[in-house]
């Protein structure tokens, strides 16, 4: 019995994989939940999902920088795995190297490395949202030097690199300051680069009261007359008021109206303002943490806002990478059996979202049971299945199913012999298999 049940795995242990589907998808399609904010440190997601999850809500988003420097993969799936138990949409947005006041340009050759770096994360959402750089209408965050035509080029290279790397990376434009020459930076990205925008997803904009919280409709308007005829959604990654010129009862206002009227746009996706927790200068006014560590009362206005439950899109898939059902079974009697698969997708497995299935026959399957399963990780899964009523080899293919039934994972085959023997013994060591596989994992 012990060299028949050595063959039998061996020769069952194949895999079986699905290829997920990929593309990004137009996030104005989904339910979505518009509040965000921005962040300085991971340290800060606890208290990032407390205030766009609540009133209500679900998949908030959250904007972060990740430098140069800070390219950790191990960080940063971390991270990732972290926002996907919150619930929180990344907004990733890349920076290079400070150099005293000023942000080195970026180097072509750094491409390579972003795009590596970013293609090995598993993501939270299938929509891998990218924004290139920050306001490089300002010479500080381009080299020392206001370069449109330069950074129009570079990022029309970077796009495709990370789009030859998976469709699902959503491309956005740096977002630009409006009260520094913004039009015309705009217009010289286009003269440069006429096609530019067949390169980009969406716009990032970012509408501080000085020059208005509604600028992002003026910037589709303006692009409009430069002959974009794209829709493009738009991510408000930067915003907010002062709390040098409002005391906090006032900034709270205007956020709440802000969120239900100017930002209330269906072109709007999502809105992070600036920034969480930053106490040192020259952020520090905008900070919605108190030096002394205490939120502001406007965290708690915003946190207490109705929300909308937001429903994003995430990839589905896994491999069934061994199935083991009792090789020898007694007519019309239930038996064990175990599946050990592999969740390559970004959602977590439960058994409300991720069904066993199994395809016609000779056993009929009763039940199974799983504990959750992270992306990346491997799981059990336990069944019960009934045998046929008469003697004879059988096989039977299982695979497993995500939302509205579809497959996502191959089929399996697994065989068993049906014939009359003590089913006592069999079955007691049966069990004994199966505890010890649990037993090892």
């Amino acid at each position: 019995m012990k060299n028949t049940l050595t063959l039998f795995l061996f020769l069952i242990f194949f895999l079986f994989s699905t290829k997920a589907s990929l593309a990004i998808y137009d996030p104005i399609t989904v339910s979505n939940n518009r509040v965000g904010i921005h962040i300085f440190s991971e340290k800060d997601l606890d208290d990032a999902a407390n205030l766009v999850n609540s009133g209500g809500g679900d998949w908030g988003y959250v904007t972060l920088v990740i430098t140069e420097g800070e390219r950790d993969r191990d960080r940063w799936q971390q991270v990732f795995d972290r926002m996907r138990s919150l619930h929180l949409i990344p907004i990733i947005r890349i920076a290079s190297k400070a150099n005293g006041a000023t942000w080195e340009k970026p180097s072509e050759a750094e491409m390579d490395n972003w795009v590596g770096f970013l293609n090995s994360l598993n993501w939270v959402i299938q929509n891998r949202y990218i924004v290139v750089y920050n306001e490089p209408n300002h010479a500080a965050e381009w080299g020392g030097k206001v370069d449109p035509g330069g950074y129009a080029t570079y990022l029309k290279f970077f796009s495709q690199k990370l789009k030859s790397a998976s469709p699902n990376f959503f491309v956005l434009p740096a977002g630009l300051d409006p009260g520094t020459g913004e039009d015309a930076f705009i217009k010289s990205m286009i003269k440069a680069e006429p096609d530019i925008f067949d390169f980009v997803d969406g716009w990032t904009s970012h509408p501080y009261p000085t020059t208005g919280i509604e600028q992002y409709s003026k910037e589709l308007y303006f692009l409009k007359t430069l002959g974009v005829t794209k829709n493009l959604p738009v991510f408000i990654t930067e915003t907010g008021w002062s709390n040098k010129n409002l005391d906090e009862k006032t900034i709270g206002k205007n956020l709440i109206l802000a969120f239900g009227d100017s930002w209330n746009d269906p072109r709007v996706i999502a809105v992070t303002p600036f920034i969480l927790d930053y106490n040192s200068e020259p952020f520090a006014q905008f900070s919605w943490r108190a030096p002394d560590g205490h939120f502001y009362s406007f965290y708690e206005d915003v946190k207490k806002m109705p929300k909308t439950l937001g429903n994003p899109i995430q990839i589905v898939s896994g491999q069934i990478l061994l199935a083991l059902a009792q090789p020898v079974i007694v007519p019309n009697s239930d038996f064990l059996g175990v599946i050990w698969a592999r969740n390559t997708g970004q959602s977590v497995w439960n058994q409300n979202q991720v069904a066993l299935k199994s395809e016609s026959g000779g056993f009929v399957l009763r039940s199974y049971f799983f504990n959750d399963v992270e992306p990346l990780k491997d799981g059990l899964i336990i069944f019960k299945a009934l045998a046929p009523g008469h003697v004879g080899l059988y096989g039977q293919s299982i695979y497993l199913t995500g939302q509205m039934g579809r497959r996502i994972t191959g089929s399996f085959p697994i065989e068993a012999a049906v014939i009359q023997i003590d089913k006592v013994r069999i079955q007691d060591f049966f069990n004994s298999v199966i505890q010890s596989i649990i037993s090892y994992q």
